[in-house]
Order: structure tokens, then sequence, then C-alpha cells
């Protein structure tokens, strides 16, 4: 149970990001007299949007600039409460939401990120929104690390910047994202003596995976991360998958109120990523053909030690673990309701139509967040957990509106 009769409040640390201003406070959690959680906005300061920029200078867009708008924690967890840190092993809980406007339409996301049962956290998270030729550009990011956390926060300061950098990123943005499939074997095979990668492909996932095992010193770690990530470029959804984190996508009914909605589960949850596993026959097949072997040990296992069949690092397995990205294209129209983008400590015990449902059961995305992620440790999940939820409003912005806090 994550709150006992005698906890009566923890403090949150948690941020706001509402059109151009970061709003930091703490939420106050308690128990009322019903003993149902309470959450209380405490406003502390403003600081403008000031945040951190990153521009191509070499682009020929018309960009503005790009603010990382979730920026992780120091200390892990946000919680400032002592007594309260004793229990971080089994709840280690960020929250935090934003809104971002645009001229057709917006947008609400909120995360929630528990360390969990594991001693260490190894999920990173990144959301980004930026403009390109005056289009809204938004990206989210999971990113499971494994084996340590280095390749997963790597991912989380790198990926997203070098898919900005690539020259077709607003033209072919699925180009951009999958770039050229460099296989280990070949990029090994063109380095000169002196270790200089003589291809110099283009910025993208699969590069993005050359320069962080280009960036380890030390040989023998054997760092790796998943990667699930949503792009949105207008009304075009962008998901790329490496690893079995996930995103999932809602499509509700038109005309149906969400309460009617819910009790006659007419909203379909629709997964726009496929985990890489060993077992499914195509990754299986991939693997022993380029000379690996998928066993049991536990779990499938690519020789017999990683159980997902893509990511991130990994050197000792690059020759079979690929980062090669699967990519789906989605156009958003009024139907799609909101994104749920998570790590496996979520999905291997919450179902993506159990996800969507506890999801649209709260307006406020970073709510829906903490709600899944309460709902994995409750059904048992043992490893870190972290969620991102992208809510889609299709109602039009009030004007007016754009000046308030």
């Amino acid at each position: 149970m994550l709150c006992n009769s005698y906890i009566r409040s923890v403090i949150l640390q948690a941020g706001i990001f509402r059109k151009t201003r970061l709003q930091l406070g703490n939420i106050g959690r308690g128990l009322n007299a019903s003993r149902s959680i309470n959450y209380k906005w405490n406003r502390q300061v403003f600081l403008r949007s000031s945040i951190s920029m990153m521009v191509d200078s070499d682009s020929s867009d018309t960009r503005g600039p790009t603010v990382d708008l979730l920026k992780e924690k120091e200390d892990g967890g946000g919680f400032v409460s002592g007594w309260w840190k004793s229990l971080m092993r089994f709840a280690n809980l960020n929250l935090a939401s934003y809104v971002i406007g645009s001229e057709d339409g917006e947008l609400s996301c909120g995360y929630s990120s528990f360390r969990g049962k594991r001693v260490t956290m190894e999920d990173f998270y990144d959301v980004k929104s930026t403009t390109i030729d005056g289009q809204r550009v938004c990206m989210f990011g999971i990113f499971d690390g494994h084996g340590g956390s280095r390749a997963a926060e790597y991912l989380k300061e790198h990926l997203f910047e070098n898919l900005l950098k690539h020259p077709q990123f607003m033209a072919d943005t699925k180009l951009a994202i999958r770039s050229q499939v460099v296989a280990w074997f070949f990029y090994i095979s063109v380095k000169d003596k002196a270790g200089t990668n003589m291809m110099n492909p283009s910025q993208s996932y699969q590069q993005t995976d050359v320069d962080f095992l280009d960036s380890e010193k030390d040989t023998y770690r054997d760092d790796g991360s998943t990667a699930s990530t949503a792009v949105l470029v207008g009304d075009h959804l962008y998901v790329a998958n490496v690893g079995d984190s996930r995103t999932v996508i809602s499509k509700g009914g038109k005309g149906i109120s969400d309460a009617m909605s819910y009790i006659f589960h007419s909203t379909v949850a629709i997964p726009l990523s496929e985990d890489h596993k060993p077992n499914r026959s195509d990754e299986r097949k991939r693997i022993e053909s380029a000379g690996g072997v998928v066993m049991w040990a536990g779990t499938w296992r690519v020789g017999g030690v990683l159980a997902m069949s893509r990511a991130f690092g990994n050197r000792m397995l690059k020759q079979f673990v690929v980062a090669e990205p699967d990519i789906q294209e989605q156009k958003i129209d009024q139907e799609f309701e909101l994104l749920v983008l998570a790590s496996d400590g979520l999905w291997d015990v919450v179902p993506n139509e159990d996800a969507v449902s506890i999801a649209r059961t709260e307006e406020e995305p970073e709510t829906a967040a903490r709600k899944l992620t309460e709902a994995a440790l409750t059904r048992g999940s043992a490893d870190n957990i972290t969620c991102i939820v992208v809510r889609l409003h299709h109602d039009k912005i009030d004007p007016s509106n754009s000046q308030q806090d």
C-alpha cells in the first residue's frame, strides 16, 4: 500500500509549464477524512522561458527555441521531507505537468516516475517543444536503462537533439528518424586505424547508438537502453520504438460522454509500437541469421543475457541487438484523445486497455500518470516505473488566455 493511515502528507517538488512560463511549486499530498488521496497546488515562484535553447545554425528552417520542459530532478525523487526519504526504496515519485498551445489546438502532458522496489533508478524521460517554419513540434521519450543508467541518460541528452539536426527532419520525418541503418559490423569495418568513423552517417537513432558506444571509455561496460518516442509535427504523429517500452494511443467514440464511454468501453487502446522480444519469430530469425542465439533463462534472452532483441548500447551483443527503430505514422484527428508512453515497469502488469481506461478518468495528465504508476506498483511491479501521459485537446484555444498564467 502506498500510503499508510498514519501518513498525513507528502510534499512533492513539481513544475507546470504553461504557455511561455515555467511555474514551480509544491504539491501537498495527504489523506482526507474519507481516506482518499487528495492533492493541493502551492505556488512558489515563476521562471520565464529562459530554459534551454537548441538551434541548428546550419539549418535553413525558421526555428524557435527548443525548450526542455521536464527536467530530471537532481535527487531523482523530488521528495523533500526527511521522514519520507526512508520510504524512497518503495515509492520514488516525480510529478510534473505542462500545457502547450498551438494555432489549431492544445495538448497537455504530465509524467510520473517511480524508482519502485529497485535499488537504483535507470528510467529517464524527455519532453521537448519547438517551432519550425511556424509549425509546432513536440517530442516525448521514455528511456529504460539496463545494466546501468548511462545509456538511458545519454539518450535523454542527445537523441532528440540529433533528430532535430537532421536536414530532412521537416521534409521527411520518418527518414530523419530512421536515417541510415548502420549495422555494427559495417561500422567497425570502415573505421580507420585512428578510430575515426569514415562513414560519417547522418544524425539519427542509429548514429546516436554509435555515438554512445564511442563515448564510453570503459569497453567492458554493457549499459543499454530502450527508447519509446513520439514526435508530433503538426497533426502527424511519428512513434519510433527500440526495445520493450511502449506507446499506446486511445481512440474514443464521438458523441459519447467520458462516463458512458468508460462504462461501455467504447474507447479503443491502439498500440503504436510492438515490443522487441527475442522470442518474436521475426526477431529470432534476424538474431540467428546474424550468428546469435535465443535461449530460455527465466525468460527468452539473446545469448541467455538480454530479455529484449533491440536496444541502444549493449556493446558485447551489438551484432545481434540493433538500435534500428520500428516507426509508425498516425494522423491525429478529433477521435484521438490521449497518448501513454511508459517503460515496461508499467506494461508488465497493466494491459493497454487498462492503462487507457485509468488515464481517461483524470482530466489532469500528471494525475493520470500518477494513477498509472501507482496502479503498476499495486499490481506488483518490481521494476522502475515511468510514464508520460499526453492529453490531446482538439478545441480551439481562446486567444484571450494567451497571457494568463
